[in-house]
């Protein structure tokens, strides 16, 4: 029996299998926590530092998941981290952490970012370097 051993192409031809434009569940969930995020003023107790924060960076958001959306593999997994680190601060840097509501809308859509994030980049790290555990 002969083994072939996968290439750095056939890796990569793979990864682009995977990761095909529209195809990627976890931007669209990405998506819409940025959607929520820019939204929830409007239904939820809020004050001006905290609607100005939750819609700029929901915005922002949603902006950098439809760009991994379109262009998958590129550098927006890493901005999609940060955008969960900086909802997550938010509420303290902004000072609405009193504002229960709104405080745990930023939690929690910055949680679901950065899951997102970290999922996204160790998927195409993983892929790029040929996958699995070396020891």
């Amino acid at each position: 029996m002969i083994r072939l051993q996968s290439t750095g192409l056939e890796v990569e031809s793979r990864w682009l299998d995977v990761m095909k434009k529209w195809a990627h569940p976890l931007d669209f969930v990405a998506l819409a926590a940025g959607v929520y995020a820019a939204c929830s003023p409007i239904w939820t107790d809020t004050t001006d530092d905290a609607t100005t924060t939750m819609v700029v960076l929901g915005v922002v958001t949603a902006c950098i998941a439809l760009y991994s959306l379109a262009r998958p593999g590129e550098i927006a997994e890493g901005l999609m981290a940060l955008m969960g680190i900086l909802f997550i601060a938010s509420p303290w840097v902004m000072n609405f952490d009193k504002v229960d509501d709104m405080a745990l809308t930023a939690w929690v859509v910055g949680a679901i970012a950065l899951v997102v994030g970290v999922a996204d980049y160790a998927m195409g790290h993983r892929s790029h370097h040929g996958g699995g555990l070396t020891v």
